[in-house]
Protein backbone atom coordinates (compact mmCIF):
# COMPACT_ATOMS: atom_id res chain seq x y z
CA UNK A 1 0.00 0.00 0.00
CA UNK A 2 1.52 3.30 -0.95
CA UNK A 3 2.23 5.66 2.05
CA UNK A 4 -0.75 8.27 0.26
CA UNK A 5 -3.54 6.02 1.28
CA UNK A 6 -2.09 4.50 4.74
CA UNK A 7 -3.66 5.56 8.15
CA UNK A 8 -1.00 7.82 8.78
CA UNK A 9 -1.37 9.77 5.99
CA UNK A 10 -5.27 10.41 6.29
CA UNK A 11 -4.68 11.42 9.81
CA UNK A 12 -2.06 14.29 8.53
CA UNK A 13 -4.78 15.52 5.87
CA UNK A 14 -7.44 15.53 8.98
CA UNK A 15 -4.92 17.23 10.81
CA UNK A 16 -4.11 20.05 7.99
CA UNK A 17 -7.91 20.03 6.96
CA UNK A 18 -9.19 20.32 9.98
CA UNK A 19 -6.87 23.77 10.50
CA UNK A 20 -8.15 25.18 7.39
CA UNK A 21 -11.70 24.77 8.65
CA UNK A 22 -10.78 25.98 12.06
CA UNK A 23 -10.17 29.37 10.06
CA UNK A 24 -12.43 29.81 8.19
CA UNK A 25 -10.87 29.46 5.36
CA UNK A 26 -12.67 27.91 1.47
CA UNK A 27 -10.08 25.40 -0.34
CA UNK A 28 -10.08 28.84 -2.90
CA UNK A 29 -9.22 31.20 -0.08
CA UNK A 30 -6.47 28.96 0.95
CA UNK A 31 -5.19 28.17 -2.32
CA UNK A 32 -5.28 32.36 -3.06
CA UNK A 33 -3.14 32.78 0.26
CA UNK A 34 -0.63 30.07 -1.06
CA UNK A 35 -0.55 31.49 -4.63
CA UNK A 36 -2.10 27.86 -6.07
CA UNK A 37 -5.51 26.99 -7.76
CA UNK A 38 -7.98 25.51 -5.75
CA UNK A 39 -7.59 22.19 -7.46
CA UNK A 40 -4.30 22.44 -5.49
CA UNK A 41 -5.68 22.16 -2.62
CA UNK A 42 -8.84 20.28 -3.36
CA UNK A 43 -6.56 17.37 -4.99
CA UNK A 44 -4.00 17.50 -1.68
CA UNK A 45 -6.98 17.38 0.69
CA UNK A 46 -8.63 14.22 -0.97
CA UNK A 47 -4.96 12.26 -1.41
CA UNK A 48 -4.50 12.58 -5.12
CA UNK A 49 -1.53 14.17 -4.39
CA UNK A 50 0.99 14.59 -2.16
CA UNK A 51 2.88 17.78 -0.25
CA UNK A 52 6.69 17.94 -0.51
CA UNK A 53 8.12 19.63 2.33
CA UNK A 54 8.49 22.95 1.20
CA UNK A 55 4.69 22.86 0.26
CA UNK A 56 4.28 21.30 4.02
CA UNK A 57 6.05 24.24 5.30
CA UNK A 58 4.38 27.09 3.15
CA UNK A 59 0.73 25.17 4.10
CA UNK A 60 2.05 25.25 7.96
CA UNK A 61 3.16 29.14 7.65
CA UNK A 62 -0.75 30.08 5.88
CA UNK A 63 -2.63 28.08 8.48
CA UNK A 64 -0.78 29.01 11.65
CA UNK A 65 0.49 25.60 12.76
CA UNK A 66 3.25 24.61 13.83
CA UNK A 67 5.23 22.01 11.69
CA UNK A 68 7.83 20.29 14.22
CA UNK A 69 4.51 19.51 16.45
CA UNK A 70 2.34 18.23 13.16
CA UNK A 71 5.55 16.00 12.92
CA UNK A 72 5.81 15.28 16.25
CA UNK A 73 2.09 14.45 16.98
CA UNK A 74 2.03 11.90 13.70
CA UNK A 75 5.12 10.63 14.70
CA UNK A 76 3.79 9.64 18.30
CA UNK A 77 0.51 8.48 16.30
CA UNK A 78 2.91 5.90 14.41
CA UNK A 79 4.81 4.60 16.99
CA UNK A 80 1.53 3.12 18.94
CA UNK A 81 0.31 2.11 15.95
CA UNK A 82 3.74 0.18 15.40
CA UNK A 83 4.05 -1.28 19.33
Amino acid sequence: MKSVHSDQYAAFLAIITTARNELGLSQRELAQLLGKPQSYVSKYERGERRLDIIEFLDLCKVLKLDPSAVVRGLARKHGKKNQ
